[in-house]
């Protein structure tokens, strides 16, 4: 095997652990369609939460979330902390960050949820 076989290996490799670890994240973390979030909105059960940077969000956002990029997420999560007794539902523009975020946020204890297909999605259905 040459050097450039174990090279394109290796990042084969690379892609898949990741895609493998992104579905295993799916599958721990509920994820809400937009319409079944805009119902949970509507019932007040549940916070969202925008982990996209600033830039992004000045775009659209979902009305009455509260924002905290991600970046900031693990010391800004006493903001959230008058939240544990609510399901936290985390989006993002894809719903990648948004999945980690969430993953983040069950560790510290508390209850949450992804926006599947991010803001891409809920726009599609509510712009």
């Amino acid at each position: 095997m040459s050097a450039g076989q174990i090279v394109l290996y290796a990042i084969a490799g690379i892609f898949l652990l990741i895609y493998v670890r992104k579905a295993i994240l799916r599958m721990l973390i509920k994820q809400y369609t937009p319409t079944k979030l805009a119902e949970r909105i509507d019932s007040g059960e549940v916070v969202v939460l925008d982990v996209r940077d600033d830039k992004e969000r000045s775009v659209s956002h979902i009305q009455g979330d509260i924002h905290i990029p991600i970046k900031e997420l693990l010391k800004n999560s006493d903001r959230l902390t008058r939240y544990k007794h609510k399901e936290i539902v985390c989006y993002c523009q894809t719903g990648s960050r948004s999945l980690i975020a969430a993953t983040r946020l069950k560790k510290l204890g508390f209850k949450v949820a992804n926006l599947g297909g991010g803001m891409g999605e809920w726009n599609y259905y509510y712009r």
